[in-house]
This record gives structure tokens, sequence and C-alpha cells, in this order.
């Protein structure tokens, strides 16, 4: 029997989304107690969870993370098209074509934009790597801002002088905190990519089935 309930369904993206909603305001909480700690070893005024979650302090740890994911994903989407690795079940096949490389078919079941065609088509053709890229800067963006501003409040509670937004993208703390958030996303690809030419997990759509040869490739 078919199931069709809209929980079965949409399982997969409902229990991201939760986790991600309970994780975001965990850290929210934690991160507003963190500043409010910092202020008060400074002799300033402690904040308002609200006027917390504009604070650069908050903006930044934020996008910080959703940044390095977004690249993550916008690099494998990218890279995945054009690299192989043998045996990995991330990868394309070595020899053999693959689905997602044929030409779209205009039918009653496809997307709008295949049936209208032309340049619409060509952009929806590329659309989840334009999205990732453009989530990536903007959350980048905003990274940036969240960290230079932060910057500048501990500056300001320190007594120094404020930096202009250009002059802080020339500091190492921004870079600092944005390249030990990238290499651990490129690591995570890295595991997945090669964990799973010899590695197995049954029902996983990221496994290839637990009795394929190690060299098979794909799932």
């Amino acid at each position: 029997m078919k199931k069709s309930g809209f929980v079965y369904r949409n399982g997969l993206s409902l229990v991201f989304l939760l986790l991600f909603l309970i994780t975001l305001i965990a850290q929210a909480l934690t991160g507003w107690k963190e500043h409010n700690q910092e202020l008060q070893d400074e002799n300033a005024t402690a904040l308002a969870f609200s006027a917390y979650l504009s604070t650069g302090h908050f903006i930044s740890s934020t996008f910080e993370n959703f940044q390095s994911e977004f690249l993550q994903m916008a690099l494998y989407v990218i890279l995945t098209i054009g690299l192989r690795q043998q045996g990995s079940a991330e990868s394309k096949s070595l020899d053999e074509a693959e689905e997602v490389d044929r030409e779209p078919i205009a039918s009653a079941d496809a997307p709008g934009p295949v049936k209208k065609g032309g340049w619409i088509l060509k952009l929806y053709s590329h659309s989840l790597s334009i999205v990732f890229i453009l989530l990536f800067l903007v959350s980048w963006g905003l990274h940036l801002c969240g960290s230079w501003i932060d910057h500048n409040d501990k500056q300001q509670l320190q007594g120094k002088a404020l930096q202009g937004l250009f002059t802080y993208l020339g500091e190492p703390n921004f870079w600092f905190e944005t390249f030990q958030n990238w290499q651990s996303e490129f690591l995570s690809v890295l595991s997945i990519v090669v964990l799973t030419i010899f590695l197995r997990q049954k029902g996983s759509p990221e496994s290839k089935p637990v009795d394929a040869p190690h060299m098979e490739t794909g799932k």
C-alpha cells in the first residue's frame, strides 16, 4: 500500500528543519549569555535577548557557519559534474552515460522552465549551483559585516579606535574565522567521498548496496 501522509512524504526536510531551529535557538541563548558575560567583564551593561539578536556577535557567529555550508554545497554540486572518484557512491560513473547529463525533454510533468525553453531553461539547468553560490555570497557578506561590527564593539569597550570595513577586511581575525570553517567543510566532503568506497549503510541512498564491490562507482 502506498504511503501518502504529509509527514512521511516530507520527513527528511521536516526533521532537518526542526534540528536547525532547535540548534539555532540554543546557539542564540548560549551566545547571549556568553556575550553578556563579556560585557560584564568590561563593566558594560548587559543586553536583553531581543537586543542581542541584532549584535555583530550573533550575526557573525550565525553566518560564519552558514557561508561555509553553502560554499561546500555549491562546490560539491559543481565539481561532481566533471570530476570522478573511482568506487565512491558520491561520484558519477567513470565511463557510462548518466541520466542527469541527458538533454531535458518537455513533457506534461516537466517543470515549467523546461516547457518554456530558451534562456529560462538554460538558467533553470544551472539553478541549483546558482542559488547555492548566491546564498554563499550573501552569507559571506553578512558574516563579514557581523564580524566587523562585533570587532568594533570590542574596540569601543576597550577604548580603542574603530576600524573601517575595508581596513578590517585586511585583518587576520575575519579570515581566521572563515578558513577554519571552510577547511572543516572540505574535510567532511572528502570523508563521505572516500569512506563510501569501502563502507556501507544499509538503506541509505548515500551508500552503495552492502554487497557492491569496493571499486564499483556510483550508487
